[in-house]
Formats: structure tokens, sequence, C-alpha cells
């Protein structure tokens, strides 16, 4: 039984890849033929980039890599018509041919009384005289051209999609000026950041921390006047001031936590994760492995994106249980959170997570976001920590 299964999972394994590089096949003719008949509204650049991305992500779909958008390059797009037109109308016809002949072998072997000659069949075509003969040729071309479309429609597809992102990959100009202005970007949002943080601080001290001191020394001040009149008022604007001087070094220590966590000086990263766990709103499942010495601003971006996604998670996922997972493979750590809610989170509508990915774009890290409806969502925090 097993045997049986095996073999019907690589059939269909088998079909799938071949029905899927066919399908891109001919969606390259399509493409191709469309190519040619458009060719002088293609050759437009602001045309031809979209039509040329739009067949380099199908490329890397196909290829199964994941392919970033990339800078115009009307030089390199109108290379790219050539070779798609030159490429991909034989290797969409010879699918068509394909697929199209495995389609009606067995339509036409069925109907051999109307077609007695079988000029059709690319292996054997001899005169027809009986349902035998029928049977036996129509099988022997099935055969053949199953073989014939397992084998060369996957090659041929790889082959033409291998050189659709030759042909499209960015020069190592392209590269360096998709780079800097990435790093200019992330350089703009970590000056944004760092300065709505020193507002958020000062914020805080003026607002806070210095209030309470004013009325510390006030309290002190008057404590210090009417000691000799009134021993025991003295003594309560005394106890008064203790008492705000403790709630003062509280909201103190809640500031300096937001700078940096006393827990990462105390603990490490995984300790400080660990006991953010413990506390977080949804019964969290903790997975650390080996870390090795990190970077304190790195060990800083990972607490704060697990502590923002935790946070997230009780808040807004209606989660039942949710998950930490962190590595080190070598220069890069790596923290996936997960969680089994409702879904939706989405980095662009401004929240929490769109802080955990400029923080993580600071350090020329990434973050990472599957979110689909219905769940479940899993976050993934990559940064460099040579």
């Amino acid at each position: 039984m097993k045997q049986v299964l095996g073999v019907l999972g690589a059939a269909r394994a088998w079909w799938t890849k071949t029905w899927r590089s066919g399908r891109y096949l001919l969606g390259t003719l399509v493409a191709a033929t469309v190519t040619l008949a458009a060719a002088p509204l293609l050759c437009v650049p602001s045309l031809a980039q979209p039509w040329a991305e739009q067949h380099r992500q199908l490329a890397g779909a196909l290829m199964g890599q994941p392919v970033e958008p990339r800078p115009r390059a009307t030089r390199r797009n109108l290379v790219w018509l050539v070779t798609h037109v030159v490429t991909g109308l034989p290797a969409g016809a010879f699918a068509l041919l394909c697929l199209g002949s495995l389609l009606l072998t067995p339509v036409i072997t069925v109907l051999w009384w109307a077609f007695p000659t079988a000029p059709w069949l690319p292996v054997v075509s001899v005169p027809i005289t009986g349902w035998g003969a029928a049977l036996s040729i129509g099988l022997m071309n099935l055969v053949f051209l199953v073989a014939l479309a397992a084998i060369s429609l996957p090659l041929l597809a790889r082959a033409h999609a291998r050189c659709c992102l030759a042909v499209l990959a960015p020069s190592p100009a392209e590269q360096l000026v998709e780079r800097v202005t990435e790093l200019t970007r992330t350089r703009t949002d970590v000056l944004q950041a760092h300065s709505a943080e020193l507002r958020r601080i000062e914020r805080d001290l003026h607002d806070g921390t210095q209030a309470r001191l004013v009325a510390i020394a006030m309290r002190l001040a008057v404590a210090g006047e009417s000691f000799s009149d009134d021993p025991d008022a003295a003594a309560v604007l005394v106890r008064q001031a203790h008492a705000e001087t403790e709630d003062t070094m509280t909201e103190l220590r809640s500031v300096i936590r937001t700078i940096y966590p006393p827990v990462l000086a105390d603990q490490g990263l995984s300790g400080a994760l660990g006991t953010l766990a413990t506390r977080a709103g949804v019964p969290t499942r903790i997975d650390i492995g080996p870390l090795g010495e990190i970077p304190a601003a790195v060990e800083a971006v990972a607490y704060f994106a697990v502590t923002e996604a935790l946070a997230n998670i009780a808040r807004h996922s209606r989660a039942t249980n949710a998950s930490v997972h962190v590595t080190r493979n070598d220069a890069l750590l790596c923290a996936e959170i997960a969680d089994d809610g409702t879904g939706g989170a989405d980095a662009a509508r401004g929240s929490g997570l769109d802080g955990m990915r400029r923080r993580a774009a600071a350090l020329d890290g990434t973050m990472k976001i599957s979110s689909p409806p219905g769940g479940p969502t899993v976050i993934t925090v990559e940064l460099p920590c040579a």
C-alpha cells in the first residue's frame, strides 16, 4: 500500500511540475506574441519596465527565487524584449505542440474511424483498420508524448526563466545605486526615529521626573523652614518627599529601561527574553539556540522587537498561544515570533510593527511578516551581528 501511495505521489508531483512548466511556456508564447505585435509601444520606457518586471516575477516564481524590485534600466529592458521574442516564440510553440498532441491523441484514437490513415500521430503513422491497431498505436504515441513532456517541458521552462532573470538582473552599477538609495532611506529613517526618541525621553524627563524633583525640593524647603516651629508638620512633609522620591526613582528607571533595558545587561539576551516570555499576555513558548557574543545594539533591537511583537499579540491577535524562536547563523541573528491568532498584521498601517522595521533597518537588518487573514502570524527579524 505504501508503495502504491509513493508511486501516486511521485506521479502527482511529476504532473504538477510538468503542467506548471507547460503553463509557463504557454504564457511565454502569448507574451512573446504580444511583445512582437506591440513592440513600438513596449519600447517606451514607462511601459517596458512594468512589462519586464511582470515576467521577471513569473520567472522568479518558477525558479523558486525571490525577486526584489529593481530600478529602471531602459537598455536592459529593450534587450530583454528582443530576447523574449527570440526565445519565447519557439519555446512556447514547442510546448503548445507537445501539450496539444498529448491532449488530442486520446480523443482522436477513439475517433480512429474518422482518421483512418492517422497522419496526426507523431511516432507511428500507419493506416488503422480496427480498434486493436487504434488503441495500441494511440497508446504508443501517448506514452511517447508523456515522456517527452515530462523531460523537455521542465528543462525548457527553467532554461527560459533562467535566461529571463539573467538578462534582467541588475548590473553591478545598478546594484550599487540601489544599495546607496536603500542606505540613504534607512539612514533618514534612523535619524527620524532617533530624533523622535530623544524628544520622547526629553518630554518624559521634563514632564514627569523633573516635575517630581521640583515638588520634592519644595516640600523639603518648606519642611526646613517649619521644622523649628512645627516639627510634626515638617516630619509629614519629609515623609511625603521620601515617598515622592521613591516614585521618581521608579519613573526614572522606566525611562532608562526604554533606552537600554537593564535586564539585558544583567541576564543577556537569552535571560531577558526568557523573563519577557513569562510576563507575556498569552502563553508563550521560547526556544533560544546558542547565540555567542552579540553587540549591545543588536541585543537591544532584538529585545524590543520581541517585546513589541508579544505586546501586539496580547492586544490584537486573540491568540491562545505564541512562540519565540531565536537562533544565530554565523553573522546573522534571527528572531521568529509566531502566534495562532486571527492574522491580518500589516506594518504599513503605521503601528508598532513599522517601528520594529525601522529599528531593524537601522542595523541593516530586515523584518518580514506573514499574516494571512485567519492566521497564523509569523514575524521574522534578521539582524547582522558580526
